[in-house]
């Protein structure tokens, strides 16, 4: 399935898992559909099972999100607890849309608590309180992280009832975006599917020559080589230490969270020549996160210039990373020069960037997925250097492996019965009943905001009726593109005629013999009542008994 099927299929308002292979573009096409989202005004939230991958999508984690932390099981009391809690409540009664990002990651446990509590908050047995969920990730990516004994069975979120109750649209990308090498992404397939022949592990060993990169980066499975070999680059290099120090503010316990989570450390320490990675994507300055590049010297203001591997320098200001509430309200803001050092990183923090070159040390690998995560990390072999592996490095869970490839067979049988037309239909239809926007002028005028990095402004829903009246719309047609009733645009006509005096409403005028009665009936509930003053519908239309609807009367009422 390609980029534009899956985000038909979101935009349809159905529940969707959203898999393929590194590289695919599984996040471009989330980002997307958060954007469409958001330009219709329909509430979404963008929550992840790790907190690096929260970042990556401007978002929180799942746990801080639904309010189950670190539990796996929730008592009616600690739900009951849960929904006193105002800004949990508010969140999730305003939501439409749940994104998980990452999936694979969080624990079968946690997935049907988080079903648990949207439907204990929204008083429904419909699966996770009815929203639209969104499934991102991809289950040959590190598992979650289990109890003493857990097999991965007890841990895969796809085994649990709330996978199967959410009845998922699967949406199986297949065009790769990062691998431009055909040997390598064979060599991916194979550890995908099980099926590592002696010609791929052959081409892996083959890659132990060293790769032209000056200290090019090391990925290592442990934090404490990373640390280690991190540390005696900085004190090896001539020059002054230069810190930089993460602004941080908004709530405090969101703050250690996001502390945790971000790639930029808090603290973070540079010398001229220190080889540095980009920690997050801004395609206008031409970074993404996991650009290498050196460190050449500090431009007037103090922050680095950034020499990367093709030349190009790029002055590295910093950048904000912030968590926001539904409405845009910030919760959280952590503002530091998006960098850290690399001449090592762990296979963990790897996952989602994308290396020109890397060096890879496979040699300890613990975990199933692991060495999957790290090689498909580079473009091509020949910027592979692997000191080396074991047999666990080019394994996949086999449970993982059966999954995947079902998902693969109905990602297919989806792809083959789509009708662009219905899901078209149906993409209008759930805006609808969200309440979105559907006139096309705001859109546009959202989405430029949205690209600007500027809220989304409120605007007032009698000034979005004028300026369809000023565009020459009928009732019918702005029924239509409002959603609304004839009674609802009548009262907006009531309104507009009031503040906005030199609007031309004539064409919408009802017939003199309807105006006439009302006017009429209007008169006689006036009389004596010594000043002009509302009158209400209901003893209009007794007076006139029942000849004239409701919605005529307060169609007539904006021309008496």
């Amino acid at each position: 399935m390609n980029q534009d099927q899956a985000l038909a299929i979101l935009k349809s308002g159905r529940n969707v898992f959203l898999t393929g292979s590194a590289g695919t573009g599984k996040t471009y096409v989330l980002n997307k559909y958060i954007q469409y989202l958001k330009a219709r005004k329909i509430p979404v939230s963008v929550t992840a099972s790790t907190g690096i991958a929260a970042t990556h999508l401007q978002g929180t984690t799942i746990h801080a999100w639904s309010g189950i932390g670190i539990k796996d099981s929730l008592s009616q009391r600690n739900l009951k607890a849960l929904k006193e809690k105002k800004y949990l409540k508010k969140h999730i009664d305003k939501t439409k849309v749940l994104i998980i990002d990452e999936i694979s990651m969080l624990h079968l446990k946690q997935f049907n608590l988080v079903n648990e509590v949207l439907q204990y908050f929204r008083q429904t047995d419909k699966s996770f309180g009815g929203l639209q969920l969104v499934l991102c990730g991809d289950f040959f990516q590190l598992p979650p992280i289990g109890t003493t004994g857990e097999t991965n069975r007890d841990k895969f979120c796809f085994m649990s009832q709330s996978w199967l109750g959410a009845d998922l649209s699967i949406c199986y990308l297949t065009e790769q975006f990062r691998q431009t090498d055909s040997k390598l992404n064979d060599v991916l397939n194979e550890i995908r599917t099980g099926t590592v022949t002696e010609n791929s592990i052959a081409l892996l060993q083959d890659c132990t020559r060293p790769i032209e990169e000056k200290e090019p980066t090391t990925l290592y499975t442990h934090n404490i080589d990373v640390d280690r070999i991190n540390s005696t680059h900085l004190q090896g290099l001539r020059g002054r230490k230069k810190i930089f120090r993460a602004k941080v503010k908004g709530n405090l316990k969101l703050a250690e969270t996001i502390k945790k989570s971000i790639m930029a450390p808090e603290v973070l320490e540079l010398k001229k020549d220190s080889k540095v990675m980009f920690v997050k994507n801004n395609y206008e300055k031409g970074y993404l996160n996991g650009t290498i590049g050196t460190v050449l010297r500090y431009d007037d203001d103090g922050y680095p210039v950034i020499r990367l591997n093709n030349g190009y320098e790029i002055t590295a200001v910093p950048e904000d990373w912030r968590i926001e509430d539904e409405g845009g309200k910030l919760l959280v803001s952590y503002v530091q020069v998006p960098l850290r050092l690399a001449w090592a990183i762990t296979v963990h923090k790897s996952q989602g960037m994308t290396l020109d070159s890397a060096v890879m040390d496979l040699n300890k690998t613990f975990e199933k997925g692991q060495g999957y995560v790290a090689l498909s990390r580079v473009k091509s072999m020949d910027g592979l250097e692997l000191r080396g592996f074991n047999g666990t490095a080019l394994e996949v869970d086999r449970l993982a492996l059966r999954a995947d490839q079902r998902f693969q067979e109905l990602s297919r049988e989806l792809e083959l019965n789509l009708d662009a037309d219905n899901l078209e239909k149906e993409a209008r239809n759930f805006v609808k009943q969200n309440g979105g926007v559907l006139n096309k002028d705001e859109i546009k005028e959202n989405l430029d905001r949205l690209e600007k990095g500027k809220k989304i402004v409120k605007k007032s829903t009698y000034l979005i009726t004028k300026q369809l009246i000023d565009k020459g719309y009928s009732l019918q047609d702005i029924m239509i593109e409002r959603n609304l009733t004839i009674g609802t645009i009548s009262t907006h006509l009531i309104r507009i005629s009031e503040m906005y005096p030199q609007t031309n409403l004539n064409r919408f005028k009802p017939e003199r013999s309807v105006l006439t009665k009302v006017k009429k009936a209007r008169r006689q509930l006036l009389k004596g009542a010594g000043a002009e003053e509302r009158i209400s519908l209901k003893p209009i239309f007794e007076i006139l008994k029942g000849e004239i609807s409701y919605d005529q009367i307060k169609l007539a009422l904006v021309f008496v």
